[in-house]
């Protein structure tokens, strides 16, 4: 079959045709698309040298399709429908029908402050969507979003290019845990000699032994001893219930902790807090579903 090439065609004159053939009138077809009679005269005219037949004769008052007007009026008139569809709504999204899976690249801390509350919504308004928690990756992360691969990361960004979006969830700040009765903290604080003198761990993925808090204790002149470094943030709840280890967590963490025999103090430095951001690509910022995922979690922080 022979391809035509689109763009030497007015795509306009198949309005024409559809007003031509549903109203069989000239002076009322041109009324329908709101142009002059000569000028849909014009389109007859340039619609039969398209289709080399006079797809309409006039037969008594009645302008009465060929049948080649007949053979093609079904699929040209379903093809605009199809775009009016789509240009009304162009990406219908139903949360209850849709079965997909969410790819969301954060931290392992991050995510149990959502998840529970997500699945608890997901289960209510979209029992067909499942979720895919990867780790953040900060080298590849990017490119992950840029590729569609994963909907969202969550996480502090830095530096971010152009075409990936951020919105700022919440605000964040370490606090201190310990066992409950470690002679070093009374009435949940402790001074800044006890705080120094006592072993620490370190959640690092890093590979390194050095922190915020190590940075400002240098400020001061001061050095703690890090006995332990983790890359996972809830080996530390045990670890730290069963020996004399210090050691900070984010804030938020301490309301998943409570059945461990821990107990929290503030931490006698001048901390900063820092933001927990949601970054997307600006290729899915008009997204519905993308949209909708980002309003969930908005929501539950």
């Amino acid at each position: 079959m022979k391809s035509i090439d689109l763009s030497a065609i007015d795509l306009n004159l198949l309005v024409a045709f559809e007003a031509l053939y549903t109203e069989q009138s000239v002076t009322v077809a041109a009324q329908r698309i709101h142009v002059g009679q000569p000028a849909m005269s014009s389109s007859l005219g340039r619609l039969r040298q398209l289709f080399a037949d006079d797809l309409f004769i006039r037969i008594g008052r009645e302008m009465k399709p060929t049948a080649k007007a007949e053979a093609i009026a079904p699929q040209l008139l379903a093809a605009l429908n199809i775009i009016r569809t789509t240009l009304a709504n162009p990406q219908s999204f139903e949360p209850a029908s849709l079965q997909t899976a969410f790819a969301i690249a954060t931290s392992d801390y991050i995510a149990n402050l959502i998840l529970p509350k997500m699945l608890e919504i997901l289960r209510e308004q979209a029992p067909q969507i499942d979720l895919r928690i990867i780790a953040v990756e900060k080298e590849s992360f990017i490119n992950l979003l840029d590729e569609g691969i994963i909907e969202l990361a969550l996480g502090t960004f830095t530096n971010l290019p152009k075409q990936i979006l951020e919105k700022p969830l919440l605000s964040e700040r370490f606090i201190g845990i310990c066992r409950l009765g470690h002679p070093a903290v009374e009435n949940n604080s402790i001074s800044l000699d006890k705080f120094v003198s006592f072993p620490h761990a370190l959640f690092t993925l890093r590979r390194d032994a050095t922190g915020i808090i190590d940075q400002a204790l240098a400020e001061y002149g001061l050095q703690r001893r890090i006995a332990l470094t983790v890359s996972y943030w809830f080996v530390l709840p045990t670890v730290i219930a069963s020996s004399d280890l210090l050691t900070a967590i984010p804030s938020c963490l301490e309301k998943r902790l409570s059945h461990y025999s821990l107990q929290s103090f503030e931490i006698p430095l001048n901390l900063p807090s820092w933001p927990i951001s949601m970054a997307w690509s600006k290729l899915k910022d008009r997204d519905p579903a993308n949209t909708w995922l980002r309003q969930i979690i908005q929501n539950i922080c």
